[in-house]
């Protein structure tokens, strides 16, 4: 399973969307919601509080399914 670029959860096979830049970087979000965080609004995910990097950088206790 791949992981969301922005929030880190695991993206179920067959969902989500995959965003690949002229640069060739790829990108796989989970929503849109986490898609329009990185793109449009140019969001870091470690200053989002409901993203696991943000709660891991915070310090607090994280369970990854």
């Amino acid at each position: 399973m791949v992981k969301c670029s922005f929030c880190g959860i695991e993206i179920p096979k067959g969902t989500g969307k995959l965003y690949a830049k002229k640069d060739g970087r790829v990108f796989y979000f989970c929503g849109s919601k986490c898609e329009k965080n990185t793109l449009k609004l140019e969001r870091i995910p470690r200053t989002t509080r409901w993203t696991l990097e943000a709660k891991k950088w915070k310090g607090k206790k994280v369970e990854e399914k």
